[in-house]
């Protein structure tokens, strides 16, 4: 059974609650989840950011921000905000950098560049594992959103460190199989980690979310009762089938609440029951 740690405080009622999700294992819908998810809150006259901490810009990409070579991203505000690196600052500011939708959303982007980042700050005597906090509190993000919602990469290096020593809670979805067990019990060793360092408190466990379960098949019931029970008491949420209607929203890079069709009434319901839940978590 996962340990729990000491949760962050809940941040002030006008400060943004940031939420992650994490695996460490890809092809989860993590990315998905991060999307509709977003959407999901600014359906609900939230005000959203969304950080992409993924080198691969999946979560960019969804909102039909294209890779380029002379994009400025996430990894250009990062270094930018350690004064050690002040050689390699560039000229990019906030504003250069951050995208607005008409979704009531926001975004700031990823790129390849990202990948480099643990290399980059490998030097630096200020703590490497809290850049990204440092980043969300200078620029005073928390109160200009009401939540802000980050997509982590499917790995367990200096960049998962930073989104768990930032973020209020993690959600954690997974697709119940052995495989996408390992990965949950990794990255908790992760956040165990983080807690035997006393630099910051550990995010909330806000649940697990199973992901493109597949219901004609009794060994994924099998391997999800399982989990399950390897999870203990925490959070599971309702179960996402692997429904053509979420291949037909990411093929055109919506959401599932772009879509007026009962088809998307089901999954609509379930994601905001996640903010629901979420955000009592968090309050």
């Amino acid at each position: 059974m996962f340990s729990f740690f000491k949760a962050n405080p809940a941040p002030a009622a006008n400060q943004a609650r940031i939420i992650a999700l994490m695996n460490q294992k890809g092809g989860v819908g993590k990315t998905t989840m991060a999307f509709n998810l977003a959407h999901a809150f600014a359906h609900q006259g939230k005000k959203v950011l969304c950080i992409d901490m993924d080198p691969q810009a999946n979560f960019s990409s969804l909102f039909d921000i294209p890779a380029s070579d002379d994009r400025k991203n996430i990894h250009h505000l990062l270094i930018n905000s350690v004064k050690e690196l002040k050689a390699l600052h560039t000229s990019t500011f906030l504003n250069d950098v951050i995208i607005k939708t008409d979704e009531n959303i926001d975004l700031i982007p990823s790129g390849q560049e990202l990948s480099g980042f643990e290399l980059t700050v490998a030097g630096i005597n200020a703590p490497r594992q809290l850049i990204l906090k440092k980043f969300i509190e200078k620029f005073e993000l928390r109160s200009q959103y009401d939540v802000i919602i980050i997509d982590g990469p499917p790995t367990l290096g200096l960049l998962v460190v930073n989104i768990l020593c930032a973020t209020d809670g993690v959600l954690y979805p997974f697709v119940p199989d052995r495989f996408s067990e390992q990965g949950l019990k990794n990255i908790q060793q992760v956040v165990a980690d983080i807690a035997e360092m006393e630099i910051t408190s550990t995010p909330k466990n806000l649940g697990y979310i199973p992901n493109l379960f597949d219901t004609r098949r009794k060994q994924a019931s099998t391997d999800l009762e399982h989990i399950k029970e390897t999870l203990g008491e925490a959070t599971m949420h309702e179960a996402f089938t692997n429904k053509v209607q979420f291949g037909k929203s990411l093929a055109q890079r919506k959401s599932v609440f772009h879509f007026k069709s009962n088809d998307f009434k089901d999954l609509q319901r379930q994601f905001v029951s996640m903010t629901e839940a979420v955000s009592k978590e968090l309050n």
